[in-house]
């Protein structure tokens, strides 16, 4: 089975870099710099997870998550933030994002969530 597509947005240069090299080895992992870039690119080559900061250029990552499903994504969304006072838990549940991670980022955490939400539908069925 192919791995697993994950695209990260965020316009801190070293967070990306971070996940790249967090996930890398397990995952195709892309990384882009606001929102823009991702609407272009999620629309010709679509992602099994978008990790997006809240703070972007042009779109923030709530406003980029809402755009990519009025598109039909309907893979898995998390957001990230140093602001978590600026995200609001019905909006997160209205998109469907299912996790939330405050910067400083909990990487151990982070990773446990990602490797969760992209488990293969049977092995949950077979651990729920």
């Amino acid at each position: 089975m192919a791995p697993k597509k994950i695209v990260i947005i965020d316009d801190d240069e070293n967070i990306r870099k971070t996940f790249v090299l967090l996930l890398g080895k397990k995952y195709r992992v892309s990384s882009l710099k606001d929102s823009q870039e991702a609407l272009a690119k999620l629309r010709h080559s679509p992602a099994d997870l978008v990790i997006a900061d809240y703070k972007l250029p042009f779109l923030n990552g709530m406003e980029l998550i809402k755009k990519l499903r009025e598109a039909g994504f309907e893979g898995e969304a998390m957001l990230i933030s140093a602001h978590p006072d600026l995200v609001r838990i019905e909006d997160m549940s209205r998109l469907a994002i299912s996790h939330f991670f405050v910067k400083p980022l909990d990487l151990n955490a982070l990773n446990a969530s990602i490797e969760r939400v992209l488990q293969p539908k049977k092995l949950l069925e077979q651990t729920a």
